[in-house]
C-alpha cells in the first residue's frame, strides 16, 4: 500500500474517530467503545474501509482480520457479511498481545538474555555488564514498544468499556 493510498485511509478513518496504526500493508485500528452507538460507528468505519478499498481496487485479506477485545465484548463487527473472529491474543511483528495487554515473550526473552549475561560473564566490571545489558537485552524491551508500551497512556476505563 503505497503512501498516498494510507494517508488517504487514515483520514477516512479519522472521520470515524478510530486510531490507525499502519505498517507496510497492514493496519491496526483502536477505537474505545463504551456503548452500541460506539459499535455501530466502528462497524460504520469498516463497511467505509472496504468500500475505499473496492475503490481503489485493493482487497482486504478477511481471513487475516480478527477482533482483539481488551474489556467485556457484547458485540461482533463483520466484514462483508463476514463476522470477524474474536481472539483472546494475537503475534504480529514478532509480539503477542493478549486481551489483557501482557507482552509475556519479550518479559520472558529479556529475562532470559539478562540471565545469560550475569551467567556467561566472568567479569563482574559494572560497565562491562551495563554495555552488555544495552546490547543483547535492551533492544528486546524497545522493539515495537510503540505498540504495546502503554506508558503514556493515562485513561481510566470502567468495567463496561471496550477497545476494539
Amino acid at each position: 500500500m503505497s503512501l498516498i493510498y494510507s494517508n488517504d485511509l487514515v483520514e477516512l478513518l479519522a472521520t470515524y474517530n478510530i486510531k490507525v496504526k499502519l505498517f507496510a500493508d497492514d493496519g491496526k485500528l483502536y477505537v474505545k467503545v463504551v456503548n452500541s452507538v460506539d459499535v455501530s460507528v466502528l462497524q460504520d468505519a469498516i463497511t467505509a474501509l472496504v468500500s475505499w478499498a473496492e475503490e481503489w481496487q485493493l482487497s482486504v485479506a478477511i481471513d487475516k482480520c480478527y477482533v482483539l477485545h481488551v474489556g467485556k465484548c457484547f458485540t461482533t463487527i463483520s466484514i462483508s457479511d463476514t463476522p470477524l473472529p474474536v481472539v483472546a491474543s494475537y503475534r504480529d511483528l514478532g509480539i503477542t498481545v493478549s486481551s489483557n495487554l501482557y507482552i509475556t515473550d519479550i518479559v520472558r526473552k529479556a529475562h532470559q538474555r539478562a540471565y545469560m549475561i550475569f551467567r556467561c560473564f566472568v567479569s563482574q566490571n559494572i560497565d562491562l555488564l551495563v554495555r552488555a545489558f544495552i546490547t543483547y537485552v535492551r533492544p528486546l524491551l524497545e522493539y515495537n514498544s510503540a505498540v504495546w508500551s502503554p506508558s503514556l497512556k493515562s485513561i481510566a476505563r470502567t468495567s463496561s468499556e471496550k477497545i476494539y
